[in-house]
């Protein structure tokens, strides 16, 4: 029944044809069932492990290279090989991918756990009347129109309409579906408001929120995937995870360079469509397979096989550093998608603030005698702990606060008229409440005052164990007075009061809305010397200003607390018992912001990150606590940049649209507004990070780029998101941008570093194809430097030192692509230069080398026709493998070389050394090291048709290898001049790489 809400109680019973007295019979029971369902959220249907499997080869380059991989093995078997040498290549690129799949489906499978666990949050049993009998039955089992009693402490069983309130009052806190700060009152009254929002319902109990106050009866009207439980996990199932920044431009890149490899594979075999019928070959078909060959090595050699396996490792030690932040990343995309933040949608409740009710204010009266009259002490502590202190109007500390006459009576005031408890929790290492947070605020300001006449009180306080330490002062009080009777809160009376008894005096103590406690006063406890005097009109007029400060300019949560004199033996209390009263004082709550969030605020402005509030609290609340930390920026006039749901929903298109650009606060918002929120600012091409901890912020957390949720939060909340702050803090966020952006741009240089290299490659196979030259390298060969030595380097690359300035830099464009313009002009120098040293070894030994046939060139390209000719040298010659050897070890040398370039995108290696990041050093030492292994130990050179080098071959190695490091650092240096910026612009697009500006909409 989707708009019970806005119907009488009578129309709704009505509708489910359930008598109140009785509840449904079991025949209704049954037939209800039938049409409404269970009260269960539904089970969803996994994805099969085979389909998780199948979609991580659903990538343009692990299709070309799984196809590589097959023709490789059937040439191999075409051409009669067999053994190690014809399953190798095959075997190495299908463990590759095998391990990339596997990292896959892990991430893939973590995603579903969000769903399960939005179970815990529903009720267990319920008590429901039916046939005229109430029973304890499991919440699976109601069913609309079931009547349903609830009290203190019940987790509400499905979403219920209220029809009899069986206390003076009932609250419910909804804070995980709404994130309101503060208990709800409910009420039977049909709501009348348009476009109602979950904080509208005033007379609806929503599934899996708790009652923390009062008892009541309501009739079930919506159960299982119809609650509002149930309407999150709907959002949920619908929402897809979005790609982040990194993995759209890497996925654009990979069909790019699919592209490309296709289009040169083609044309090396094209090209060679004349040398097919050479007889070396034997044959026009094997000579088209010794080409096809050719190609496969060629793609081979341009796909960076070791690209996935080196950008997830570098994100996971980025985890690493994020972790010692107190940022747990869940998602290893996430870590990169940080970098590119451009607005932070925070929740208010538990974020930025603390979600914990704190007194922060104090007002008495101090004298009538001699003025100021009234006197106000601030609070100190914004948590459960019953650690703080209270300071006066001056700032100075009070060492004893329980000698203060009114600060005495206000302790024991909050200690007797309250029924919440507050207890400390081992397991989880805090202060936890049960009951109203309003009267758990007021239990840990008890604790704050301490007790009287115990000069060592302090000391002796923070002595004792947290366990005893939570409630003593409290306890203190409940032990000196004995409870006699109590009168219940009431909404018409806006106050509760208690009768007390203590050495022959009984005393009744009461709080409640300060008009109401005020109006009933006559007289006043002076703080000075502890004496009751008359309430005149004047100190009352003082007393109703402070409130409205408070109120008002504060925004603080307001209670008076007073007391009266009753007569001796009375047991009882009636409401004409309520009048005559002293009162005592005046306290203000709130739920305060974090004490760093003010400074985390500036640090997103300087890193040109824009803050939006999001938060179901009601407008003003949330504007005040705005303004404390900052978000206005000094504004006076919060028009324009404060918007409720219903006011952003009712404006034009295109206002909508301007005020989405401008917004700071968003309030009085359901998580469908959440989910709306984002994807409007996605639609803007803004980079969304969305901050939550309760189960309303799911949805949200999903769709945005990236999900933070709280240490704190539900464990909804945390499956949702991709990234978990162990210590609730939203100044913990912007470290971990800081981080996010550094790890970025250690990723990019990576990256350029192994696609320079795969240039080299494709260069040095292309241009030794084109020549007519033989093969300088083999596929196995490619494949050991792809994997082994450009993987080591490149990870080593992810520990560069951040820049300083990192978090001052206004954050990269999503759209901006990982390799552009005059750098990617760079790198195809770089590469070409890789390629044709690589080719160098290749002629120089044949050619030049003492050890070598010192072949003319032109026998050399020319080489396929050797035994239809009369030559002076053997046709073998062709088959060692000193040659590809030297070619091999050039490419590994150079590729060394060319990782130190890759320190720093544009400064030299003079004024950012090699041993400012040792772990890159490292890895170039052991690359070589493994390199020299397989040169000359001999099962392994066999198995990589290598062969050991002399000390002359090195000495050529290293010539041709270290002009690498000159070249790049005259392209630095026309980076880093004006110069170099003209070169920028008259030789490069800005984008020279595919962009696709097009986000999913």
């Amino acid at each position: 029944m989707e708009n019970a809400y806005a119907k009488s109680v009578a129309e709704v019973l009505g509708a489910f044809g359930v008598d109140p007295a009785k509840g449904l019979t079991d025949a209704q029971v049954v037939e209800h069932a039938k049409i409404y369902g269970r009260n269960v959220l539904p089970q969803e249907e996994s994805t099969p492990l085979w389909k998780l499997i199948l979609k991580q080869f659903d990538d343009l380059l692990v299709k070309i290279l799984i196809a590589a991989a097959v023709i490789s093995f059937f040439l191999a078997l075409v051409n009669g090989e067999t053994g190690l040498t014809a399953f190798l290549e095959p075997s190495v690129i299908f463990m590759i991918l095998a391990a990339n799949a596997t990292v896959g489906v892990i991430t893939e499978t973590n995603a579903e756990k969000a769903l399960e666990e939005l179970r815990a949050y529903q009720a267990d049993v319920a008590t429901v009347l039916r046939n005229g009998c109430f029973s304890i039955i499991p919440a699976s089992e109601l069913v609309p129109g079931d009547i349903v009693e609830v009290g203190v402490g019940c987790k509400v069983p499905a979403d219920m309409r209220m029809i009899e309130m069986l206390s003076n009052q009932l609250r419910v806190d909804q804070a995980i579906l709404t994130g309101e700060s503060c208990s709800v009152a409910k009420d039977l009254e049909s709501t009348l408001a348009t476009n109602a929002v979950y904080q509208d319902k005033t007379n609806i109990l929503f599934s899996g929120t708790v009652v923390v106050a009062g008892r009541a009866r309501a009739v079930v009207v919506g159960v299982g995937s119809n609650t509002a439980m149930g309407s999150i996990r709907d959002a949920m199932l619908r929402t897809e995870d979005e790609m982040t920044p990194l993995k759209k431009k890497l996925d654009e890149f990979g069909t790019f360079l699919a592209k490309v490899i296709a289009g040169i594979c083609v044309l090396v075999w094209v090209v060679n469509i004349g040398h097919f019928q050479d007889p070396s070959h034997g044959g026009f078909l094997r000579g088209a397979i010794h080409y096809f060959k050719i190609a496969v090595a060629l793609a081979v050699a341009a796909i960076p096989e070791g690209l996935p396996a080196v950008v997830t490792t570098c994100l996971a030690l980025g985890t690493k550093r994020m972790a010692r932040l107190n940022a747990i990343v869940r998602s290893l995309p996430s870590v990169e998608a940080l970098g590119c933040t451009t607005v932070i949608c925070s929740d208010k409740t538990g974020t930025l603030t603390t979600n914990m009710m704190s007194v922060s204010k104090i007002c008495v009266v101090q004298s009538v005698h001699r003025g100021p009259i009234t006197n106000e002490y601030i609070v100190s502590g914004t948590t459960f702990a019953p650690e703080g202190l209270i300071f006066d109007a001056a700032g100075v500390q009070l060492e004893f606060p329980a000698q203060f006459p009114c600060l005495l009576h206000i302790a024991m005031c909050s200690a007797l008229c309250n029924d919440s408890i507050l207890q400390y929790n081992p397991d989880k290492r805090n202060y936890e409440k049960i009951g109203e947070s309003t009267e758990v605020a007021l239990r840990v300001l008890v604790e704050k005052v301490g007790l009287p006449g115990f000069d060592s009180m302090p000391s002796a306080l923070n002595m004792l164990s947290k366990h005893e330490r939570a409630s003593y002062c409290n306890r203190y009080w409940e032990h000196q007075f004995k409870k006699i009777s109590v009168l219940e809160f009431s909404r018409d009376r806006k106050m509760m009061s208690i009768l007390c008894s203590r050495k022959q005096q009984e005393i009744m103590f009461s709080k409640g809305a300060p008009e109401s406690i005020i109006s009933r006063c006559t007289h006043i406890l002076c703080n000075d010397d502890g004496s009751s005097v008359p309430l005149t009109a004047d100190i009352r007029n003082e007393l109703v200003a402070r409130f409205q400060s408070f109120a008002g300019k504060d925004t603080l949560r307001c209670l008076a607390l007073a007391l009266k004199r009753m007569p001796m033996g009375q047991q009882t209390l009636c409401h004409e018992d309520e009048a005559n009263l002293t009162f005592i004082g005046l306290v203000g709550m709130l739920d305060p912001p974090r004490e760093e969030v003010r400074n985390a605020m500036l640090s997103c402005m300087s890193a040109g990150i824009r803050v939006i509030v999001v938060t179901g609290d009601n407008k003003s609340t949330a504007e005040s606590l705005c303004q404390q930390i900052g978000a206005f920026k000094h504004l006076d006039d919060f028009t324009g940049y404060s918007y409720t749901a219903s006011e952003f929903e009712e404006l034009p298109p295109m206002q909508r649209t301007l005020a989405l650009q401008r917004m700071v606060l968003f309030t009085r918002v359901e998580p469908s507004h959440k989910k709306m929120l984002v994807e409007a600012l996605q639609n803007q091409r803004e980079v969304v990070a969305m901050t939550g901890d309760g189960v309303n912020d799911a949805p949200a957390l999903k769709k945005a780029d990236i999900g933070i949720a709280m240490g704190s939060g539900t464990a909804v909340a945390k499956s949702a998101a991709d990234m978990v702050l162990a210590d609730d803090n939203f100044a913990s966020i912007v470290a971990a941008v800081a981080e996010g952006r550094a790890i970025y741009n250690n990723t990019k240089q990576f990256i350029r570093y192994m696609i320079s290299s795969n240039i080299g490659e494709v260069v040095c196979i292309f241009v030794a194809a084109v020549l007519g030259m033989p093969d300088t390298l083999v596929p196995v060969q490619l494949l050991w430097v792809n994997l082994v030595t450009d993987g080591l380097p490149a990870t080593a690359i992810g520990f560069n030192k951040p820049d300083t300035n990192v978090m001052m830099a206004k954050p990269r464009k999503a759209s901006e692509a990982v390799v552009s313009g005059w750098l990617f002009f760079r790198y195809l120098v770089i590469g070409a230069y890789v390629g044709f040293a690589t080719i160098a070894g290749f002629i120089w030994w044949f050619v030049y080398s003492d050890n070598g046939p010192k072949l003319p060139y032109n026998e050399l390209v020319n080489f396929d026709s050797c035994s239809t000719r009369q030559t002076a040298y053997p046709c073998s010659i062709f088959d060692d493998r000193h040659p590809s050897t030297v070619s091999m070890t050039v490419l590994v040398v150079v590729e060394m070389f060319n990782a130190l370039n890759n320190l720093s995108e544009n400064q030299s290696l003079l004024v950012i050394p090699p041993w400012s990041n040792l772990w890159l050093v490292g890895s170039i030492v052991l690359t070589m090291l493994v390199h020299i292994l397989i040169l000359y130990v001999e099962p392994l050179s066999a198995l990589f048709s290598v062969t050991p080098l002399s000390w002359a071959e090195w000495t050529v190695v290293l010539y041709l290898s270290f002009p690498v490091i000159i070249i790049d650092e005259v392209l630095k240096f026309f980076s880093r001049n004006s110069r170099g910026r003209r070169f920028n612009f008259r030789f490069g697009r800005p984008d020279m790489l595919p962009k696709r500006e097009n986000r999913d909409q």
